[in-house]
């Protein structure tokens, strides 16, 4: 059992080294809030989120409050949209106005995001889920902490090729629609292949439907603390480094577990997951880029940066699957541009390209995420940059993404400024070559072989 004394000992780390959890997030079904009228599947979600999630926020900062830890975000996760609405949608409006429901529903508890404005399309679409895909330009643009997914791909069913082409088109009139902050509704949408069920991350949280009627997630952070923990390996072997990283990472991961189980206890639901990320910020000291750099690297993007991140990941892992029972979600480290000091400043520089960076998302947790490009690039262009992170996904068995911000009005070494902990990140080229003939070919991508792993 977890006590106060393993908490007393990550002291230093809170205080001086920036560990927080990152996250509380309650995954809630609204399966049962199907009907034939979308009114009434307004009312339904409504209902049933303000109901279920009413003591999330203040049982968060309860626990802050008790033991020290800082909880940055507390975030609820639901069913995806496109199943909720099948029955009652008629048109992409429609589900809008789920949308505003679950915005609605969502400040009046008081949490900070949303997630499961969203699609599981990895063979193809129905008309449903089509009409959620429409309608996310106009959802994220009228709404403020809504936050939307599409899965275009799996393992087991290859990409839907059609959803990619048309994710181009849809993250761009989102771009479009939202242009007067920089294109910021596209920060709350990410493009994914593999999708977990039990994410407690923005912008690709959602509820899976092999999930229960409730659940709390709790996402960790700590990439500072790796960092400072690293200044003791300078010099010293890769075995060294390695077991550094590892123990460094049961102890964060630990902090995670003793939030999570008070949390589960306090709010009578059941635990979930811990989410062992290495999340960062643009506040200094809190990089997962200084933490490579520590490693060995003059600049994150320079040769052996691929390597340097995967032996990170895989250590983080390994530390973090040894502290917790129940680790899922995505785990591992992440790599957003704009919430990184040292990437943005290695972005800025030219030294991290948009082409090292799906090197890097073959062996870390995620993938593209919060990179900001030209307003100018094609929708086929976009769409050609989620085929390949998808691919990458399928190939490889593991979960990648896409949050890619085509910002409106700027170009090549403009800045787009997000906010908060979404930061800021320079505007990095794009290759321009027009993939337009392949991502409009239409039809699915086959998945690999794998029945012979059967």
């Amino acid at each position: 059992m977890l006590n106060i004394f393993e908490v007393n000992e990550t002291n230093q780390m809170i205080e001086q080294e920036k560990l927080d959890v990152r996250t509380i997030t309650m995954g809630i079904s609204l399966l049962d809030c199907a009907a034939a009228d979308v009114d009434t599947v307004c009312d339904n979600i409504y209902n049933t989120i303000t109901d279920k999630a009413r003591d999330l926020v203040s049982v968060g900062k309860s626990i802050e409050r008790d033991f020290g830890i800082p909880i940055v975000n507390k975030r609820i996760t639901v069913t995806p949209i496109a199943l909720v609405g099948a029955s009652s949608c008629k048109s992409p409006a429609d589900f809008v106005k789920i949308a505003h429901a679950l915005d609605r529903a969502a400040k009046e508890v008081g949490v900070d995001l949303i997630g499961g404005y969203s699609a599981l399309v990895s063979k193809s679409m129905t008309p449903a889920e089509r009409m959620l895909i429409e309608s996310i330009p106009q959802a994220l643009s009228q709404t403020d902490i809504v936050c939307s997914s599409v899965n275009v791909g799996s393992t087991k069913t290859g990409i839907d090729m059609d959803a990619v082409e048309l994710l181009g088109h849809v993250i761009k009139d989102t771009a479009v629609a939202t242009r007067d902050n920089d294109s910021f509704g596209c920060v709350k949408f990410v493009a994914f292949c593999n999708a977990p069920d039990d994410n407690p991350f923005m912008a690709g949280g959602f509820h899976g439907v092999t999930e229960g009627d409730v659940v709390v997630n709790v996402g960790v952070s700590g990439p500072g603390v790796v960092s400072r923990a690293l200044d003791a390996a300078k010099g010293k072997d890769f075995e060294f480094l390695c077991e550094t990283i590892k123990r460094t990472a049961f102890k964060i991961t630990r902090v995670g577990q003793l939030v999570d189980q008070e949390a589960s206890k306090r709010l009578g639901v059941p635990f979930g997951i811990i989410d062992l990320s290495l999340a960062p910020t643009a506040v200094a000291g809190d990089s997962v880029g200084e933490v490579l750099e520590k490693i060995g690297l003059d600049q994150v993007g320079a040769p052996g940066t691929t390597a340097a991140l995967a032996m990170l990941n895989d250590q983080v892992k390994k530390g973090g699957i040894m502290a917790s029972s129940y680790v899922g979600g995505l785990s591992g480290a992440f790599i957003p541009v704009s919430e990184d000091k040292n990437m943005i400043e290695a972005a800025s520089n030219g030294c991290l390209t948009i082409e090292k960076l799906e090197a890097m998302t073959c062996v870390c947790s995620v993938g593209l995420d919060m990179i900001a490009i030209p307003g100018k690039t094609t929708a086929s262009t976009i769409s050609g940059i989620i085929a390949d992170e998808a691919a990458i996904g399928m190939v490889n068995q593991k979960t990648t993404a896409v949050r890619i911000i085509p910002v409106e009005g700027k170009d090549v070494g403009e800045v787009a400024n997000f906010g908060g902990l979404m930061g800021y990140a320079p505007i990095i080229p794009v290759n321009q070559t027009s993939c337009e003939a392949f991502v409009t070919r239409g039809g699915r991508i086959p998945a690999p072989i794998h029945s012979f792993k059967n």
